[in-house]
C-alpha cells in the first residue's frame, strides 16, 4: 500500500503529529509512507525512520498559482497513492488530494470539506492537545494508538558539527550549557529581551553557565540586543544553524529557556530540560509533549487563552512572567541529574 500524509504548516504542529505517524507505520509496516509538507517544515521529519519519502508542497512559490497547483496534482496522480491522511484542516488541502484521485481520503470534517473525504472524522467536542488531536484522527480511522511522545531525530553528522563549533568556543562536555531562545512566530509570544538578559547573567554567575542564544536569521537583532544588555558575553547561533543542527545543539544543552516555539518543542522531543514560557497560547493545547523534564510557566491575567490577536502590543501575559519566576524554576534542576550526552 502507498500512503500519503498531508502535514500541517508549523514546526511545532508537525512535531506534534509524529506519534500519529508512528502509529500509522505500526499499522502498515510494509507500506510506502510519504509525507507532504511545506518547505520550512521538511527537516522536522527528514531523519524520521517511519517515513519513506518527503514531498514538498511549496504553496508560497512553486505551487502558488493555479498552474502550479495543477502540475502538483498531476505529480501526485503519477505516484498512485492508495490512501491519504489529511492532518491539515483546510479545504484546499482536501481538494488537492481529491483531485489527485487518491481513493481513500481520511481527515477531520472541517470547513465544509466533508464531501471531499471518503472517511469523515468528527472534530473532537473538546479542545485536545495537538498530539491527542492527531492521534484521535488515526484512532477514529481504526488504527491502534499509544500515548506516544513527540520525536525529533538527528544525524551523527549534525552531532559532529555541533561538537566542532562548541569546541571552537571552548565549550566542553563538562560545561553547563544554557540555551536562550527568544524567538516566536509572532510578537505577543515573545518574552521581554531584558528578562532573557537578566536570567542569562544570573545563570552565568550562579551556575557558571555558558549562555547560547538560538534563533533564525530574523532573530539576530534580538540576540544582539540581549547580548548588549548582558554583563557576561553570550554566544549567538542565530541564523547559523538549520533545524537539524539546531536539534543537535539543543541535544547538547543542559537547559533550554524558550517561549512557545518550534525550537522549544524540538528541545523537549530530544529529552532536554526545558522551561517553557507561555502567554497567549495554551499549554493545554500546544504545551510541551515529550520525554524531557520540562516546566511550563504561565500566569492567568484574565485574558482568554488561547488568544491569536497578533496585533496586541500590550503583551501583559508574557510580562507577567518575571525573571525571578524563571530562576526559581531553574533551582529545581538538580546538578546531578543534568543530562549529559
Amino acid at each position: 500500500m502507498r500512503i500519503l500524509i498531508f502535514e500541517v504548516n508549523w514546526l511545532g504542529d508537525v512535531l506534534f503529529s509524529t506519534p500519529a505517524i508512528k502509529a500509522i507505520r505500526k499499522k502498515y509496516p510494509d507500506s510506502h509512507i510519504a509525507i507532504l509538507v511545506v518547505p520550512r517544515c521538511r527537516q522536522i521529519l527528514e531523519h524520521n525512520p517511519f517515513i519513506n519519502e518527503i514531498i514538498i508542497y511549496d504553496q508560497d512559490e512553486k505551487h502558488r498559482t493555479l498552474a502550479g497547483k495543477l502540475r502538483f496534482i498531476s505529480q501526485l496522480r503519477r505516484r498512485h497513492f492508495d490512501k491519504a491522511f489529511i492532518f491539515h484542516r483546510s479545504f484546499t488541502r482536501a481538494l488537492l488530494i481529491y483531485l489527485a484521485g487518491i481513493p481513500q481520503r481520511i481527515g477531520y470534517s472541517t470547513k465544509r470539506r466533508g464531501f471531499l473525504l471518503t472517511e469523515k472524522i468528527a472534530v473532537p467536542g473538546e479542545k485536545l492537545h495537538k498530539v491527542k488531536y492527531f492521534l484521535n484522527m488515526v484512532r477514529s480511522a481504526g488504527i491502534d494508538t499509544e500515548a506516544g511522545f513527540c520525536e525529533f531525530y538527528i544525524s551523527n553528522q549534525d552531532r559532529a558539527w555541533v561538537s566542532q563549533i562548541l569546541d571552537k568556543q571552548d565549550i566542553d562536555k563538562n560545561d553547563f550549557i544554557v540555551v536562550l531562545n527568544p524567538g516566536g512566530n509572532w510578537g505577543p509570544k515573545r518574552w521581554p529581551l531584558e528578562r532573557f538578559a537578566e536570567v542569562g547573567d544570573k545563570l552565568a554567575e550562579q551556575y557558571e553557565a555558558r549562555i547560547i542564544i538560538t534563533g533564525g536569521p530574523k532573530d539576530e537583532q534580538w540576540a544582539r540586543q540581549i547580548a548588549a544588555l548582558m554583563r557576561h558575553r553570550p554566544i549567538s547561533f542565530c541564523g547559523r544553524t538549520d533545524l537539524n543542527e539546531l536539534g543537535a545543539l539543543l541535544d547538547r544543552a543542559d537547559l533550554v529557556i524558550s517561549a512557545d516555539s518550534g525550537p522549544m518543542h524540538i528541545a523537549v522531543a530530544r529529552g532536554t530540560r526545558v522551561i517553557g514560557l507561555f502567554g497567549p497560547t495554551s499549554p493545554r493545547i500546544t504545551g510541551p509533549y515529550g520525554r524531557g523534564n520540562y516546566t511550563v510557566l504561565w500566569k492567568d491575567i484574565g485574558c482568554p487563552v488561547p488568544c491569536y490577536d497578533t496585533s496586541c502590543t500590550d503583551n501583559r501575559c508574557m510580562k507577567a512572567i518575571t525573571a525571578e519566576d524563571v530562576l526559581k524554576a531553574v533551582k529545581l534542576l538538580n546538578r546531578k541529574e543534568r543530562k549529559r550526552k
